[in-house]
């Protein structure tokens, strides 16, 4: 297994290489050595009582202040809180959520997950899917509903709540709590990108990657980077 990145050992060496390089994406993928999942020791996956990604997920989120959600190809990614600005820029192009849904880019359903999560604050799906009063038929392909606002930017992982025993250790698997990076890095976070144009974040981003990157091809740079503007 190739490993581009260094040996990753704790949640603090993710999120110092998070802030460091910019992108980090969870799984292995079409870039060699592109991933957590190959910079980290075989037995901290899934090993009993091992400390490994799955469990630094929220430290990392916290600690490296950062965005973590599906943002590459549908699965998860970190993104520094340096580049996602520019980010955000390019993949809504340019856009905020209102003009995107007035300009006929998002339905009636994605509005409603959006204006309960106003409502709540940061939330678990359950309690989104309680909130925007999603009947059975449309609780329907709700796991999709939140891959694609991820992807699309206006929506991110905000951290991973976990139940405790008497004892106040955790236990089973982590549920995402969601929100939209507006809440979670401030209203004003995306103002300085917002004043260039779209495709010149994007620009900004694919000479980053080349940096992290310089032997991967053209189109797996620009998966990486994903759709923006037209």
């Amino acid at each position: 297994m190739i490993r581009r990145f260094p040996l990753l050992r704790s949640a603090n060496d993710l999120a110092a290489l998070v802030n460091e390089v910019g992108f980090v994406p969870f799984f292995i993928n079409e870039i060699p050595g592109f991933s957590i999942e190959e910079s980290t020791p075989g037995e901290l996956w899934f090993e009993e009582g091992a400390d490994g990604p799955w469990e630094w997920k929220d430290r990392t989120i916290q600690g490296a202040g950062c965005a973590y959600g599906k943002f590459y190809r549908g699965r998860a990614m970190y993104i520094s809180r340096e580049w996602f600005p520019d980010f955000c820029n390019y993949r809504r192009d340019g856009y905020d959520f209102e003009g995107f849904y007035n300009d006929g880019h998002a339905g009636k359903r994605d509005k409603r997950l959006l204006d309960a999560l106003a409502e709540t604050g940061p939330a678990q799906a359950r309690d989104l899917k309680r909130q925007a009063k999603f009947d059975k038929d449309e609780r329907r392909g709700f796991d999709g509903l939140l891959t694609r606002l991820q992807m699309q930017t206006f929506l991110l992982i905000d951290g991973i709540e976990y139940r405790t025993d008497r004892f106040g250790q955790r236990y089973g698997w982590g549920v995402c709590r969601y929100a939209t990076p507006e809440q979670r890095f401030g209203e004003g976070f995306l103002a300085e990108a917002y004043e260039r144009e779209p495709k010149e974040s994007g620009q900004r981003i694919l000479e980053q990657l080349h940096k992290l990157l310089p032997d991967a091809s053209e189109s797996a740079l620009a998966a990486v980077l994903g759709k923006g503007p037209s």
